[in-house]
């Protein structure tokens, strides 16, 4: 059920399988082992259903009877927007076991009706091309590749999978709660559409994807120490892709209103996190300093002169290479 494409990326690799013991993950843990694909997991109890502790269990008792490691992360109480800090906890505790155990890839249990559901979701709020592609095969992060082996397979086809081979998996019930946005765009629409139309739907979506190679070109992201920048593509859309995938791969996710923000202004702090300068035909992107310097007046009126953005300035005191390169850059203009 695997494609050739995904096993050949994880074959003879070190690879972290995020588990949640649902129909998704749990599918894909026994076709991977199907594939001889080795692997280890990595689960997250979120401590708000009673049931978590029994996934938990599950995850643990499957990585000791198939004696792999099984890496679990109980969550403190997430007080308000739940589904972006889930994600944001869940992405930090996977980053930091690749890191520290040195692994290569890591797999999530993402399928067809996920990317759709995010389609139909992108869509309804305003998108393009590139925005209604969403998921991909594989992704290169920062220190990882992120693989998602189950894209061309939909929920309706795993679980035939699970049954058939009396494998027990478990139902997550806030998934039926239609007050989540996402689970209304899941049961209202893209599950009908998919249980009708798969075929086509799967179509649509190679076609997306042979598509969206042409319409978007690869842009190499420089660095200088932690100054991301790129000379500008003259395409705002395809700068801003750019910008959203760097910062994906280094665990932050830009909300639609951020993304307005870079489409509109020179300059855009996102989340107190990142700031990004978009000017004199470049891109530059760089972490947001909380603490004042006391910046030299010769310091300035250099910066002055070469129009750098003041909210910048900061940054670049405190990191000379970096405002060097930007130097160099910007007296090239």
């Amino acid at each position: 059920m695997l494609k050739n494409s995904s096993l050949t990326l994880l074959k003879n690799k070190k690879n972290l399988l995020a588990f949640s013991a649902g129909v998704d993950s749990t599918a894909l843990f026994f076709l991977l082992r199907d594939a001889n694909i080795r692997f280890d997991i990595a689960i997250v109890d979120y401590g708000v259903r009673e049931q978590s502790k029994d996934e938990v269990l599950y995850a643990k008792k499957l990585a000791q009877t198939y004696d792999i490691q099984c890496f679990i992360h109980k969550a403190k109480k997430i007080q308000k927007n739940f589904e972006n800090t889930a994600r944001e906890i869940r992405y930090n505790f996977f980053a930091t076991i690749i890191k520290e155990e040195k692994y290569h890839n890591l797999i999530t249990a993402h399928h067809l009706g996920d990317r759709f559901e995010w389609m139909l979701m992108q869509f309804c709020k305003g998108a393009g091309c590139v925005e209604l592609a969403g998921m991909k095969e594989s992704d290169k992060r920062e220190a990882y590749t992120l693989i998602r082996p189950l894209l061309h397979l939909d929920k309706q086809e795993l679980i035939p999978y699970l049954l058939e081979h009396n494998i027990k998996y478990f139902e997550d019930k806030t998934n039926l709660d239609e007050t989540i946005k996402r689970n209304t765009f899941r049961h209202k629409f893209a599950n009908p559409l998919l249980k009708k139309f798969l075929s086509g739907i799967k179509k649509s979506f190679e076609y997306i994807d042979e598509d969206k190679e042409d319409l978007i070109q690869e842009i190499e992201i420089q660095m200088i120490g932690e100054l991301a920048y790129f000379q500008s593509t003259q395409n705002k859309r395809a700068d801003i892709f750019a910008i959203d995938k760097f910062l994906k791969k280094n665990s932050y996710m830009p909300s639609s209103s951020e993304r307005d923000l870079l489409k509109n202004k020179a300059v855009a702090n996102l989340g107190r996190r990142y700031l990004v300068n978009q000017q004199h035909g470049f891109v530059f992107i760089l972490p947001c300093i909380t603490e004042v310097h006391t910046i030299p007046k010769e310091f300035k009126e250099e910066c002055r002169v070469l129009k750098i953005e003041p909210k910048l300035r900061s940054f670049l005191y405190k990191n000379q290479s970096a405002f060097e390169r930007v130097k160099e850059l910007l007296t090239q203009v």
